[in-house]
């Protein structure tokens, strides 16, 4: 079974190794483990919150995310991204800009710290509203109830989640606006780069999410008429309706994950500048990092994990509120790559403790209630 899951992984770590060592030897070598191990770190959240949402798609779309997945995430996010956004924000052609990456890593990285406020706010923006839908959310299993049960009496008012990130967006841009009038005013037009690029987060977060809750909703009402239709033994034409909805909730929640995917890898993208300018070692030891996420996600469906350890989701949830708002933070202020990594790990470690002891609770209870267990447990 772990071997059938990461098959794959194992085989392009090996393969990107050796070509990182052929590339540019051992330190090539290194440099390419170095950053593979921060992709997986900086997106364990990512692996599960994935898996709550792959779980609901069938055995076929799983297997679209381990390819087509892999292609967007490894070559999309963490090859062509970086591209994208030295062609965007310098204003040249892809071609120029890969020249630029390949010859002049030097401007390249200059080009692409100039261009991460708009990376930020995008990609900010985008999960703290996958944060605060979950957070507000009245759900019967609760994690750290003192504050999940006031917040999901509060997100019964329509529309707050939505109103919460356009306030974090408007203090973040005006913050952003005042730090750089301090510093000369030669970057102020950067704060309504900051605004719309928020805006546009928050946007992709709407329409991917509500076509795919949509269509999700769709596939279950026609299920039930179906499973209705069945029992009375009426052979109705709403079959064949019923495949081409899983198509379309299926096909809408994969672009949701994809998106999910690439604001998680935001800070990972980033983050690699740190360690190398150079394009071919990034694209290598993200992508080792991004096939292993995948992995870890279908791995996590598969043996049912996140039903076993109940408050995993809610650990990765909160990871991608603080993930989002660490984004924020750096539009104006740098912060280390390993404490972004470390909040999400501790968080989630944390969940997956307190499901342990939530476990252990209900065994020595044997038959008894739920919320017994959950007073014993909780956090």
């Amino acid at each position: 079974m772990l071997l059938k899951t990461f098959g794959w992984s194992f085989a392009v770590t090996a393969l990107g190794l050796v070509a990182a060592a052929f590339y540019g030897g051992w330190t090539a070598f290194g440099i390419v483990a170095i950053l593979a191990i921060l992709e997986i770190s900086l997106s364990f959240d990512n692996a599960v919150v994935n898996a709550g949402i792959l779980k609901k798609m069938s055995a076929f779309w799983q297997k679209i995310f381990l390819t087509v997945g892999v292609l967007i995430a490894v070559f999309g996010m963490r090859l062509v991204f970086p591209v994208v956004i030295v062609a965007i924000s310098a204003k040249m052609g892809p071609v120029k800009a890969v020249d630029l990456a390949l010859n002049n890593k030097d401007r390249y990285q200059e080009l692409v710290t100039d261009a991460h406020p708009a990376i930020a706010a995008f990609g900010g923006m985008f999960l703290l509203m996958i944060f605060l839908d979950f957070i507000f959310e009245d759900r019967d299993i609760q994690w750290l109830r003192w504050i999940e049960r006031p917040l999901a009496k509060l997100g019964k008012v329509d529309m707050l989640s939505v109103c919460i990130a356009l306030i974090v967006l408007l203090v973040t841009a005006f913050t952003f606006a005042t730090h750089a009038h301090q510093h000369g005013g030669a970057h102020v037009d950067k704060a309504q780069t900051v605004l719309i690029a928020g805006i546009a987060g928050l946007i992709t977060y709407m329409i991917v999410g509500g076509l795919s809750g949509f269509f999700e909703d769709r596939l279950e009402e026609q299920e039930e008429r179906e499973h209705e239709e069945e029992e009375e033994a009426e052979r109705t034409g709403k079959k064949r309706s019923a495949v081409v909805l899983a198509g379309q909730a299926a096909f809408f929640m994969f672009l949701y994950l994809e998106v999910l995917d690439a604001s998680f890898s935001f800070d990972g993208v980033i983050g690699a500048f740190a360690i190398t300018n150079d394009i071919v070692l990034m694209a290598l030891g993200l992508g080792i990092g991004a096939m292993y996420v995948r992995s870890l996600t279908v791995y996590l469906v598969r043996q049912g994990t996140l039903d076993d350890y109940v408050y995993l989701e809610h650990g990765a949830h909160y990871a991608i509120g603080a993930l989002a708002v660490i984004l924020m933070v750096t539009i104006q202020y740098q912060i280390n790559e390993v404490i972004t990594g470390l909040v999400g790990v501790v968080l989630i470690a944390w969940s997956f403790w307190s499901s342990v002891r939530r476990n252990r609770a209900l065994a020595a209870a044997g038959e008894g209630s739920d919320d017994r267990a959950e007073v014993s447990s909780g956090v």
